[in-house]
């Protein structure tokens, strides 16, 4: 029995951009082995063109569509290809382009993350504020703020005070506490954002009074246009009599 040879895709070669087919690549890879030069370079315009017909077709509104083309048809045939781009286009290697810098993240060994972050940042400032009344007090703020932060990331059991000050403290490395004789976190807390919806209801207050004074000036406006053309209909009919 004859053994049927069956070549599967999987035993071919890797295909650089699977969004142009391995078709592409092959006759990619086959141009740069033309030897003359001008012959070399309609075959790989001809190719582009085809590029660009097998692309979707809303890529095609990319100011770089082309510079594009030209830089994956160079990359699929190895930078090998030695042909000159049209003008306006620079063939690129990967160790052309620029190289982004990693941003800075916060440390991922941060303790307690149902707090957030922000509070970390917070507790650093207290810890480097002088002793007196003014530090007591944002270390009281920040302790209304933990116990916001864990009621919001765990609304289905109660947080008392001692919970969040042994908290404070374990985040501070034992460099904060709340001092003796502190109001109750929940009372700051409600006091913060009783503060904030009379700032927001003094708000809305300012924008309906800005309103009415403009609509109070059209009506004036046009009452007075009112009188004036009922004035001179009076007028008109006096004239005619």
């Amino acid at each position: 029995m004859n053994k049927v040879n069956i070549e599967y895709n999987t035993e071919k070669e890797h295909i650089r951009y699977p969004e142009y087919g391995r078709a592409v690549q092959e006759m990619l890879e086959y141009a740069r082995t033309i030897p003359e030069r001008p012959k070399r370079q309609k075959t790989v315009e001809a190719i582009i063109a085809l590029m660009m017909q097998l692309n979707p077709i809303g890529n095609r509104n990319m100011d770089d569509y082309r510079d594009k083309l030209w830089n994956h048809a160079n990359a699929i045939a190895g930078y090998a290809l030695d042909v000159t781009p049209p003008q306006g286009i620079t063939l690129r290697r990967p160790e052309d382009k620029p190289k982004v810098e990693r941003p800075d993240y916060p440390p991922a060994n941060q303790r307690l993350r149902h707090y957030g972050y922000n509070v970390q940042t917070l507790i650093k400032k207290a810890i480097e504020m002088p002793e007196g009344t003014k530090k007591e007090g944002f270390v009281e703020v920040i302790a209304s703020y933990m116990k916001l932060a864990y009621k919001t990331w765990n609304r289905e059991h109660y947080v008392s005070d001692d919970v969040v000050k042994d908290d404070l403290e374990i985040l501070s490395n034992g460099e904060l506490e709340l001092h003796e004789g502190h109001s109750s976190l929940d009372i700051l807390a409600f006091s913060a954002n009783k503060k904030e919806r009379e700032m927001q209801q003094q708000r809305q207050n300012q924008r309906k009074r800005g309103g009415k004074n403009s609509g109070n000036s059209g009506n004036s406006s046009s009452s007075g246009g009112g009188r004036s053309r009922k004035r001179s209909y009076g007028n008109f009919r006096k004239r005619k009599k």
